[in-house]
């Protein structure tokens, strides 16, 4: 009922200033109340109106300039994703596919499960019969068989094993005394395997089948746990599974509720003028079996009432809770008390008040609850990106020393290089002066050499000290 903002402002903008007397052509009726609640815009839709919105959907490319029919057929099938994207999202936000499946796929582990049981039965039955009247639960068959195996090598010793399995030790006794006097045949151990392993997978399946439904409840106490407080998880999940979803469940009236799951009955009695059924599904509930028979079709209806009830509030509240279930599984109970004793039941006004103010308690804290996860998490985050920045900044700090020793040692070398031909200049001028000094010596008439005024060398030391002078400054200027 909001109209977009996107429209809003292609509205504001398309349409002239005074607009009291336009009138829009829409498609739709839904955005044309839109518009008119929104906008104040009187909207028609109907009539010539939908030849020409379809007249320019055929024709949009050529009256669009710049718009191809390549881009129009990519944006409508954009449009067409999205919309399936948001109905998958949506149904995945309930996860009530998930309990369609679950319950489907239980029902289905029950079947399968008797039906192997009876295998088993049937098929160790030749060689131990009597233990069908001792254990006649089908998964305790099945282990009590794979543990017994050959029944002539059951002994006293193995009564502590049996009484594991059985939980009772007379059953254990009793099977002991009836493996010694029984009527069965021999066996072979090759048949014996076989009825060993295929045992073991009956025990393996009735094991999934215990967690499966612990699944199943943890699933319907998340989605729907107003309507399994009232009727259980099994009935209120199998339930959801007949409707298609929470939602068709919660947009059913009562009446349709009542008999869901026995609608060949009701077609049945329609045809034949007979009677209607009075319960389908919800008869599995334990409130229709503690009824008096007079009484079955009236708590029926009654608890029919009381599942929609639930299932709308599941479905349509931000938070769900058992509180309103728990309250009205309390109502069905009362009005099975009136039925039997006569005692007046709480009227429905008290009983929805009370759990009004317990819901909102259990909102409030389901929310405190949230805010603190929250926090915690936020606290987190921060301290985890602070990490990552501390991180980062130490690793910067390492980059940057390590540029600057490199850069210090290129410093070094660059001098190194440099003070190099300087010492080498200056080694010829030591060794110049040692020869000198040397030269001073006497040395023969032949390789005596004509002396240098002394005016002459001074001149030329003074030369050779400006020349380094030099050289020192332009060495500090490159560094």
């Amino acid at each position: 009922g909001v109209l977009h903002e996107d429209l809003r402002l292609l509205l504001d903008t398309a349409l002239p200033p005074k607009r009291k007397k336009v009138v829009l052509g829409v498609g739709d009726a839904k955005m044309g109340a839109a518009v008119l609640e929104e906008l104040g815009v009187q909207c028609q839709t109907g009539g010539v109106v939908a030849e020409l919105m379809r007249g320019i959907r055929l024709h949009f490319p050529a009256l669009v300039r710049g718009l191809t029919a390549q881009s129009a057929a990519k944006a409508q099938l954009g449009l067409g994703h999205s919309y399936s994207r948001a109905k998958v999202k949506f149904n995945v936000h309930r996860v009530d596919n998930m309990i369609i499946q679950s319950i489907s796929l239980l029902d289905q582990l029950d079947k399968d499960i008797n039906t192997f049981s009876m295998r088993v039965r049937s098929w160790y039955g030749y060689h131990f019969p009597e233990l069908i009247k001792i254990v006649p639960e089908n998964s305790m068959y099945c282990r009590v068989a794979k543990f017994i195996g050959n029944r002539r090598e059951l002994s006293e010793e193995s009564l502590e094993g049996l009484e594991e399995i059985v939980m009772d030790s007379a059953k254990a006794q009793a099977i002991l005394e009836a493996s010694r006097s029984s009527m069965g045949m021999d066996i072979s151990p090759l048949d014996l395997i076989n009825i060993e392993s295929f045992s073991r997978r009956v025990i393996s399946l009735s094991d999934y089948r215990k967690g499966l439904q612990e699944y199943l409840r943890s699933k319907m106490s998340q989605v729907a746990p107003s309507l399994s407080a009232l009727i259980g998880e099994v009935v209120g999940a199998r339930l959801i599974s007949h409707a298609g979803s929470l939602t068709n469940l919660a947009k059913y009236p009562a009446s349709t509720v009542q008999i869901l799951g026995a609608e060949k009955a009701l077609f049945r009695a329609l045809k034949t003028r007979g009677n209607t059924p009075k319960y389908g599904l919800i008869f599995h509930s334990t409130f229709i079996g503690r009824a008096a028979a007079k009484n079955k079709g009236r708590i029926s209806r009654y608890l029919a009432n009381k599942c929609t009830i639930a299932s709308r509030i599941d479905c349509f509240s931000e938070v769900p809770t058992s509180v309103f279930g728990d309250k009205l599984r309390e109502q069905v109970e009362e009005r099975l008390a009136f039925y039997e004793t006569g005692e007046p039941p709480r009227k429905n006004l008290e009983v929805m008040k009370e759990a009004v103010v317990e819901a909102n308690e259990v909102v409030a804290e389901v929310k405190r609850r949230q805010e603190k996860k929250e926090k915690k998490r936020k606290k987190r985050e921060k301290r985890r990106l602070e990490a990552l920045a501390a991180a980062a900044e130490e690793q910067a700090e390492n980059s940057v020393m390590e540029t600057e020793e490199n850069d210090v040692g290129a410093k070094k070398k660059k001098k190194k290089k440099k003070q190099q031909p300087e010492e080498s200049e200056a080694e010829p001028e030591e060794n110049g002066v040692e020869e000198e000094e040397e030269e001073e010596e006497p040395l023969p008439k032949k390789k005596r050499k004509v002396m240098v005024e002394p005016e002459q060398q001074e001149e030329e030391e003074e030369e050779e000290k400006k020349k380094k002078k030099k050289k020192k400054k332009k060495a500090v200027a490159q560094d």
